[in-house]
């Protein structure tokens, strides 16, 4: 019997019945149309608020995959809440969510870790976590997918550049070789009028698109540029590189007010793919 970390957040920020669940993931996906990049795809960016307000946007990354295959998926998130140590998993077996549960890789997991701390960084491993913005994408990753996978939980407390290249150089060694994909989940800008939050998405989005961990860490320190999450959007592109992806492209952008009808504090979203050119 697998220990499973039960879901805080199903009923809240995504619909708690399976059905309806499956129907909501499966209406924004068919919603959608994207293009598929020119090359092998390594990794998504796709925001984390409930899928009400951010979902249609998330909808644009998962698109890609829908009816691929992975054994392996590392989701990189930020962690919100207040918890001890720099970078966090769950102590747990497998996560649930209303579609079933998805078993954690813990043979990954422990050789992440070893990286990591070869690098001065500890991994904690933590029970019943409250954190939302890991657990959002794995209902779209269930439904996206073809097959069974396993996931690699990482939750980033510290968000600094030491923590999220060692992150990205960690994964990227453990990922090296497998059948795996990356997914880093964060929104944009938070609580900015209209005008002032797209003018600085847009620059953080072409930061993305540079495909520059540096210049997105970079950006709240300027002034010029946010994300809740940059240390996991920093951390899946120093992963990118080290599994050989070379190109970013956006694929949607849209914030809060966008749904709500009210601009005058919203919240960014964006989506993007993480590929390399030249593979199919």
């Amino acid at each position: 019997m697998l220990d499973v970390r039960p879901s805080p957040i199903a009923g809240f920020w995504y619909p708690g019945d399976p059905e309806a669940l499956a129907r909501s993931i499966d209406s924004q996906l068919s919603s959608v149309e994207v293009r598929a990049p020119a090359g092998e795809i390594v990794g998504l960016i796709a925001p984390h608020a409930g899928h009400r307000y951010s979902g249609r946007v998330a909808a644009h990354a998962f698109r890609l995959v829908k009816g691929r295959s992975y054994d392996l998926v590392a989701i990189v998130s930020p962690m919100h809440h207040a918890m001890p140590g720099q970078v966090l998993t769950t102590a747990h077996g497998a996560y649930a969510t209303p579609l079933g549960a998805v078993e954690v890789d813990r043979q990954a997991l422990d050789l992440f870790s070893e990286s990591l701390g070869a690098s001065g960084v500890a991994v904690e491993r933590v029970t019943e976590d409250p954190e939302h913005s890991l657990e959002i994408e794995i209902p779209f990753l269930q439904r996206s997918l073809e097959g069974g996978f396993r996931l690699l939980p990482v939750m980033l407390r510290d968000q600094s550049r030491l923590v999220a290249e060692a992150v990205g150089r960690g994964l990227a060694s453990v990922l090296e070789n497998r059948r795996a994909l990356l997914v880093a989940s964060s929104d944009l800008s938070h609580f900015y009028p209209d005008h002032a939050a797209r003018q600085l998405d847009s620059e953080m989005l072409a930061r993305i698109q540079a495909f520059s961990p540096e210049a997105v860490l970079a950006g709240e320190e300027q002034g010029v540029a946010f994300a809740c999450g940059k240390g996991a959007v920093a951390a899946v592109l120093w992963a990118a590189d080290g599994l050989g992806a070379d190109r970013v492209d956006i694929l949607n952008y849209a914030h809060s007010g966008d749904v709500t009808g009210d601009d005058d504090s919203v919240v960014g979203y964006g989506a993007a793919v993480i590929y390399r050119a030249g593979i199919p």
